[in-house]
Formats: structure tokens, sequence, C-alpha cells
């Protein structure tokens, strides 16, 4: 059966409870924002499929919601991941600070060449801004990584981010496969979905 797209590529939105990440999901997938919890119907992952220099990539997007209750993201989850959006929420600067123990955790446990960017959500709410944008972008230079601020609800810059995280996966995909002619983009990047579980501490779920 032939395939509908080229590319298939695996990535996760990780970051504190609370900074958006479900929205930003949803925003992405369904072009719609809800003001209630939509992190409890158990959707595992979403997909959306673009188009980038007339080849259709399928993202595949995982959402960590609920499992950052346990302080670390599940090994499986990182499995395969090409690459990886790295939320905080801009009105809570703990959940910036928290940046820093996600991307060792990144580190330790994904791939050595993901693909990471980290997103400032909720940027619509300047009244209760606590991290400027300046200090995010700073953050993100430290660490050489692209940074965008976001907001799911008024659906800014969300499909942006993607489509750049998306472009530099596909960059580095196409470099592998030229330097591997024989390989495939399966064997570069294996992973199967499989179903994830959180560490068993009450109230993850």
């Amino acid at each position: 059966m032939d395939k509908t797209y080229d590319y298939l590529f695996k990535l996760l939105l990780i970051g504190d409870s609370g900074v958006g990440k479900t929205c930003i999901l949803f925003r992405l997938t369904e072009d719609a924002f809800s003001t209630t919890s939509i992190s409890t119907i158990g959707i595992d992952f979403k997909v959306r499929t673009i188009e980038l220099d007339g080849k259709k990539i399928k993202l595949q997007i995982w959402d960590t919601a609920g499992q950052e209750r346990c302080r670390v993201i599940p090994t499986a989850y990182y499995r395969g991941a090409t690459g990886v959006m790295l939320v905080y929420d801009v009105t809570n600067d703990k959940s910036f600070a928290n940046i820093n123990n996600w991307i060792r955790d990144i580190e330790e446990h994904a791939s050595s060449d993901v693909e990471t960017m980290i997103l400032g959500n909720k940027s619509d709410v300047n009244d209760r801004r606590q991290v400027s944008r300046e200090t995010g972008q700073q953050l993100a230079t430290e660490y050489g990584i692209k940074f965008m601020e976001t907001s799911a609800k008024a659906s800014v810059n969300v499909e942006e981010a993607f489509f750049a995280l998306a472009k530099d996966i596909k960059t580095k995909t196409d470099k592998q496969l030229a330097s591997h002619p024989h390989s495939t983009r399966n064997t570069l990047f294996p992973y199967t979905p499989n179903a994830h579980h959180c560490c068993g501490k009450q109230g993850c779920k």
C-alpha cells in the first residue's frame, strides 16, 4: 500500500504542567482552543501532515500532559523522537526556570542529534508576564537552539514553530540519507509508537 507521506517525524511536547502543551497541540492539529482541561481524554498523540519543499511530512506529536507530574518523562517517550518542543509559560517564571531541568532530561534520554526548540507560550497575556522575550531568547541562544513565543489561544506562531522544527529535521534527515545512500528513513529514525506508562505515582494518569 502506498504511503501518503514522504517523511514521518516523531515530535514531543515537554514542559511543566499547565504551560499549555495540550492547547498548542490542539491549535496545531484542530485549529481550536479550549479553556477547559483537555489533557484527560487519553490521547497519546495527534497527527498533522504538512508540506515542505514539495514533500509531505507526517508529524506524529506526543503530548506528555500528566507525565510531568512524575518529575521525569519516561525514557520510552524519547525513543525514536526526532524533535522536541520545550514549552514554558511566560506568566510563570518557575516553568521557565525548569526548562534547564527538561533540557538535562533530554540530554540524558533522547538521541544526541534530536532537534530541539523552546516555546514561550501564553504570549498574549502580557499583563501577567514574568519572563521577557529577551530572556527566553537568551536561554535558547545559550543552548544553541531555536526560540519562539507562541499563543495557543490567539493562534500566534504555533504553526510557524512546528514548520521551523520540521524543516530543521528534514534538512538533517536529507544529509544523513545522502551520507548513507543504502539506508532508509526508517533505519535512520526507527521507532514504534508503543503505549507508554507513567512512573506509577499517585495522580499520574
